[in-house]
């Protein structure tokens, strides 16, 4: 199977590697004639220079590529997103390599060149979260998921930074070869093949500091003490001691989120830790992080990681050990928790 890596000046030296490596440890395990063979594409052939600084050689310049690839995947670099326009001659052998492939994609903000040949018009996309607003600007026509690590939409592709490669090139492994081939790579690298495109690249955890004292960093905290109660606006603006008309424009502006969509994804986040970690049944789990049933906590699941909770601890949790039934000991002091009747509640 060809595969050509797209690598441009500048490029994210892990960006590159993490797939190369992934491809390679599964050529280990391939039989011969059915192995990975691939080609670093770059505007020239020779050496170029990583964002870290170290030196990559290119295989070969795109205008003297002439083989169809198999896949096709067009690395990130941290200045892409600055680059307002590529020679057209690049930009028709991206259209003219992506037609004839059979996937074709990206890691990371790969996806901008791929956005100026016109190739997410119409698809959903993904990219990593600090270039999302660049993209979705540049690119009106892409239907962009920020919150995804990697996302298919066709023969299409892409993922979000760095690390979010090797996961988007394990699963297209598992997609080759199958499960099994795709864990023993996963093993070789000591990287998890817990992670698909249904886990969500950004976290609120990730948003402060532990010192922070910004309006969200106050939310933050006081939503992780009290995860399992619910809160209106002026719960929360009181929590930080402003008023709710400054706190609903801060917050929106800070999080880059709404309060209602900043706490359902710490709840979220809480009811993941506790399906990786615990043996609860889904209703207590509810509960404790303040879903107002096992039923609600399911339909947020579903909405924001494209799976439910059942299926989210089977793929992810640390052992495997089987689920208790949902009248196991436990439920019972699962409660449905109370709404909070005549104010806007967050988290719902």
């Amino acid at each position: 199977m060809k595969l050509a890596i797209v690598v441009l000046e500048g490029v994210q030296s892990l960006d590159v590697a993490g797939p190369m490596d992934v491809f390679t440890e599964a050529n280990s395990f391939l039989p011969a004639g059915s192995q990975y063979e691939i080609t670093l594409v770059g505007m020239h052939a020779g050496n170029i220079r990583c964002a870290n600084g170290m030196q990559l050689h290119v295989d070969v310049g795109y205008l003297d590529h002439h083989e169809q690839p198999d896949l096709l995947l067009v690395a990130g670099g941290p200045k892409l997103p600055d680059v307002m326009t590529y020679p057209a001659s690049f930009l028709e052998w991206l259209n003219a390599k992506a037609a004839g492939a059979r996937r074709f994609g990206s890691v990371c903000n790969g996806a901008f060149p791929l956005g100026q040949a016109g190739l997410l018009n119409g698809k959903q996309v993904t990219t990593h979260w600090h270039d999302v607003d660049r993209l979705i600007a540049r690119f009106p026509r892409a239907r962009v998921r920020p919150d995804k690590i990697f996302l298919r939409d066709g023969s299409l592709f892409t993922s979000a930074g760095v690390t979010a490669g090797i996961d988007l090139c394990l699963a297209l492994v598992t997609e080759d070869w199958g499960h099994e081939v795709a864990l023993r790579i996963a093993k070789r690298l000591i990287v998890y093949i817990r992670r698909d495109g249904g886990q969500s690249q950004y976290s609120p955890f990730l948003a402060v500091g532990p010192k922070e004292e910004t309006i969200v960093a106050k939310v933050l905290r006081y939503v992780t003490d009290h995860i399992g109660e619910q809160f209106s606006i002026e719960q929360l603006a009181d929590a930080v001691a402003v008023s709710r008309r400054t706190f609903s424009r801060v917050f929106a502006k800070d999080a880059s989120m709404t309060p209602s969509a900043f706490v359902e994804q710490v709840r979220v986040d809480f009811a993941r830790k506790l399906l990786e970690e615990t043996d609860l049944p889904l209703k207590t789990v509810a509960f404790r992080c303040g879903f107002h049933s096992a039923n609600h906590m399911r339909v947020t699941f579903v909405r924001r990681l494209d799976t439910t909770p059942r299926e989210y601890r089977r793929r992810f949790r640390a052992e495997e050990t089987p689920e208790p039934p949902e009248d196991a000991a436990g439920a019972a002091d699962a409660p449905t928790a109370p709404v909070v009747a005549g104010a806007e509640v967050a988290g719902l």
